[in-house]
């Protein structure tokens, strides 16, 4: 994964270790994206074709409504070249993010948003004309084409949010100022993925390393109290040196929600973001409202950590690293695998084959290399295998990863393997809820499997980091989120000073007395790439508190459980996100869910308070 170059600094030789290039990773760790496209040349090939199907689909507006064949047709047409263009944006964008840096997929991952861009305006009249047919008409044409069924759902949707769906001009226009939109997010990606240079920073043997993203957190978990702080405040001062780019973009970016949101006839951004989903806007707050009622017991963790530490002060910095001392938390990625496949055995041979093929059939692309896109996700196109993106740093946390991205990933593939493409992606929702699952399962099985103590209370402590980490920092930025999108839209400023006036508040609400507030947190919001998805973050949380009452069923129901469980990975978008979670057993509509969340976490606080 690194590569030792030699520096000389008056006559002195120095190890300097830096990333390896993306042509120097070994192939065997590496995704195979040609599953999606064969080559760059076959994409250019097939780009020149979805564009020439793109301009063929105005052909149905004039007959669109007609008749119910008609319709049928459109939908159709439209389904195959959406589907198409999907293969297309994923393997440009992908490729791109095996390293951001590269001109020339940077200019197809462009050309692909063009497409995207020119897909969305040509299909714009869609929505509008079944919206302007008559209710009876249109069920009418449901009960006459049998084809149609598998439309209900989606059509039902459409005559949900009917208030805000606009002209067919202003929907053309709105999907005109999609490439514009995209534009916080595009700039945010390329400063900090591609053009910021975080420094060097020395590791715990003294080395002088290249600090990235992806050493980040780890160098934050050195036992090492120097590196820790060292870690901290170079990357902190990275971003203190961008902090006003970032304010603009970040601000452009909450202005763009709030412009959408307006245009679209919304009470306010949150509204129109939870209203895709239908999700009630109580969610989020009762979430907000639950979590800040459990704060004192987040803050008695926080104590719990100063004083298992023995620091005068705990500092931001001190907040990933073990509170247990003289545990090996190296983790190599083939014992990684190993453990994360015995840890789902409990979901069936079914499961975990796929598991195999995908570690072994180019799903993965393991470790960081120079410009490649920092943390993880799993992503695809329907018709392929879903993909996974890791930064594998050979650590314990890591192994985690493994599984949280293999949990998407397994959603996605039994998604795409149960439902039509109409409704073939699981809302946001919901993604968090697999990923988690997959957590709770492989640390039930360490608690379980692992004999050595200091290890066992290693292991409750990352449990515990599971809950700060997802339930209350996700919280906390739900919370950040809310109040900015407020600000913009009461006409407030959005700058570096009250930015970073109302995230420190926050941290401090969210930590307690108990933790020093250093002023470089102040800025943690500028790096956070999810704000760029605006009111995506509170479903982590809520994801997490889903996610941990599925995981009980499994290991103390069995196959009941577990066959129930796979139903929820099968419903894609086939129902509404609430809907599809109740079905399962969990409702998230009322509060239990969270509570018994927040309830398992004091008990484990309390467990670990004996413990130290």
């Amino acid at each position: 994964m690194e590569i030792a170059g030699i520096a000389r600094a008056k006559g002195v030789k120095r190890i300097v270790k830096t990333l390896k290039k993306r042509l120097e990773t070994d192939p065997a760790f590496k995704w195979n994206v040609n599953d999606l496209v064969s080559g760059d040349d076959e994409w250019q090939s097939r780009l020149a074709a979805v564009t020439r199907d793109i301009g063929g689909i105005a052909g149905h507006k004039a007959v669109f409504t007609q008749s119910a064949g008609q319709m049928l047709a459109c939908l159709r047409q439209r389904e195959e070249i959406s589907r198409k263009a999907d293969t297309l944006y994923v393997y440009a964008v992908m490729r791109m993010h095996e390293d951001n840096a590269d001109t020339k997929y940077q200019g197809m991952a462009d050309q692909a948003e063009n497409m995207v861009v020119k897909l969305m305006s040509a299909i714009s009249f869609i929505e509008p004309s079944i919206l302007s047919l008559d209710e009876d008409v249109l069920y009418g044409y449901l009960r006459e084409e049998p084809d149609l069924a598998v439309y209900t759902h989606y059509i039902e949707d459409l005559l949900r949010q009917k208030d805000h769906v606009l002209s067919p001009e202003m929907e053309e226009l709105l999907a005109n100022a999609r490439e514009i939109g995209a534009a916080p997010d595009n700039i945010f990606t390329m400063l900090t993925d591609a053009d910021m240079k975080y420094g060097m920073v020395h590791d715990e043997n003294g080395e002088e390393i290249e600090l990235t993203h992806g050493r980040y957190v780890g160098l934050l978990e050195s036992h090492s109290r120097e590196v820790r702080r060292e870690a901290f405040e170079t990357l902190y001062a990275a971003y203190a040196a961008h902090k006003n780019t970032l304010a603009a973009s970040y601000s452009a970016s909450v202005k763009k929600d709030v412009f959408f949101g307006k245009a679209r006839k919304y009470a306010g951004a949150m509204e129109a973001s939870l209203s895709r989903d239908n999700i009630p806007r109580n969610v989020y707050t009762h979430l907000i409202q639950a979590v800040n009622e459990n704060l004192p017991s987040m803050h008695r963790y926080i104590r719990l950590r100063k004083k298992a530490l023995n620091l005068p002060e705990l500092h931001m910095y001190d907040i990933y690293t073990p509170i247990v001392p003289d545990v090996d938390t190296a983790c190599p990625y083939d014992e990684a695998k190993d453990t994360v496949l015995k840890a789902l055995s409990v979901m069936g041979a079914d499961y975990t084959e796929v598991i195999k093929r995908a570690y072994t059939d180019g799903w993965i692309d393991v470790y960081e290399n120079g410009g490649k896109h920092s943390g993880a996700y799993s992503w695809g196109a329907y018709g392929c295998h879903p993909y996974i993106l890791l930064n594998y740093n050979n650590k314990l946390d890591d192994m985690f990863t493994v599984a949280h991205e293999i949990g998407h990933a397994m959603h996605s593939y039994y998604t795409w393997n149960a439902q039509p493409y109409l409704y073939s992606d699981y809302s946001i929702f919901l993604a968090e809820v697999a990923s988690t699952v997959n957590e709770a399962l492989l640390t039930s099985y360490l608690r379980e499997t692992v004999t050595d103590k200091t290890m066992l209370k290693y292991l409750l402590n990352h449990f515990l980091e599971q809950f700060r980490t997802t339930v209350f920092r996700q919280t906390m930025f739900a919370e950040f989120e809310m109040a900015t999108h407020q600000m913009a839209e009461e006409g407030k400023p959005l700058t570096v000073d009250s930015l970073s006036g109302l995230y420190r508040g926050l941290n401090m609400k969210y930590y307690g007395e108990d933790m020093v507030s250093d002023p470089q947190i102040d800025l943690e919001w500028s790096r956070i790439p999810h704000f760029y998805n605006a009111f995506y973050v509170f479903q982590y949380a809520t994801g997490f508190s889903a996610a941990a009452a599925f995981s009980k069923r499994i290991l103390e129901r069995g196959e009941p459980a577990v066959k129930a469980y796979k139903e929820f990975l099968k419903s894609g978008s086939s129902d509404y996100p609430i809907n599809v979670l109740r079905k399962a057993g969990v409702d998230m509509e009322k509060p239990a869910p969270v509570r018994e969340a927040m309830r398992m976490f004091s008990e484990l606080v309390s467990e670990m308070e004996t413990l130290i």
